[in-house]
């Protein structure tokens, strides 16, 4: 609605994971070195959590699309599965026919699948998104993938992405064997004040902005106040604040246009 207004080529707060709109905060660029270094370097499980709205999947989203091309991935989105439709998913995303229709086939074929791409010179990732979610029987079918490996090599590694209470299931006594396996572990925190300002400029600029739309500081500081420094938020604070610019045919968001975005989130518009 508002894009030829601002001059915009696409809409700058989609809370969709786009990889091209990640802001790499100082938090975010670690948490981003620290999964690329894991997986490129064989480290068998990688912990990366965070809040909710916090950045996560697009992070793991990026991360994915710069490994070298001899790393083959696959991603599971979907946490509420049994052992058998884990195994299944896994198969599916890295491309295999399935053979078989029971655990141990499901095994023998990753197996035969992760030898054959180590043979060629190949690195092998699985990435769970939500992984506080996953069952104890999913946990520790997981853990026994990372049985999967050469005297030299893990044949496959393993980033488990969740909330904060994936910290908590993982403290669990019966879950100390695969939280021990976990070598690369990082959080994402909210964005400082400042960091929310770069956060906002960096996704008008993706977006096509030629600089003409401005929030001004005052009206950042109410934006970092509400979302908590959360860029899920800040996206739906700004993208109803920028509608309330284009309805009073501005600009400049100001601290009114904020305000009357934050009664339409809070339903009192």
């Amino acid at each position: 609605m508002y894009l030829e207004f601002f001059g915009l080529k696409e809409m700058p707060f989609n809370i969709t994971p786009d990889p091209r709109f990640l802001y790499f905060s100082v938090h975010h660029r670690e948490a981003y070195d620290h999964l690329i270094y894991g997986i490129e370097y064989r480290k068998g499980f990688i912990e990366l959590t965070g809040e909710v709205g916090s950045g996560k999947t697009t992070l793991c989203r990026a991360a994915l699309d710069s490994l070298k091309k001899d790393i083959k991935t696959a991603l599971i989105l979907n946490p509420c599965l049994t052992e058998i439709q884990l195994l299944r998913a896994i198969l599916n995303d890295f491309g295999l026919e399935l053979k078989g229709n029971d655990r141990l086939a499901f095994i023998e074929q990753l197996n035969r699948f992760l030898l054959e791409e180590t043979a060629d010179g190949n690195n092998v990732a699985l990435l769970i998104d939500e992984a506080q979610d996953l069952s104890p029987e999913v946990m520790e079918q997981i853990r026994l993938l990372s049985n999967l490996e050469t005297d030299q090599h893990k044949l496959i590694q393993i980033v488990l992405c969740g909330q904060p209470e994936l910290q908590q299931r993982l403290a669990r006594p019966e879950l100390r064997q695969l939280k021990q396996r976990i070598t690369v572990r990082s959080r994402l925190y909210p964005l400082t004040e400042e960091e929310t300002a770069a956060y906002i400029r960096h996704r008008l600029d993706v977006a096509g902005s030629d600089g003409h739309v401005q929030f001004p500081a005052d009206s950042v500081r109410r934006i970092h106040k509400y979302a908590k420094g959360i860029p899920r938020l800040i996206n739906a604070l700004c993208d109803n604040a920028l509608l309330a610019g284009y309805v009073e045919q501005t600009k400049t968001v100001d601290p009114k246009c904020v305000k009357r975005a934050i009664a339409q989130l809070e339903g009192k518009g």
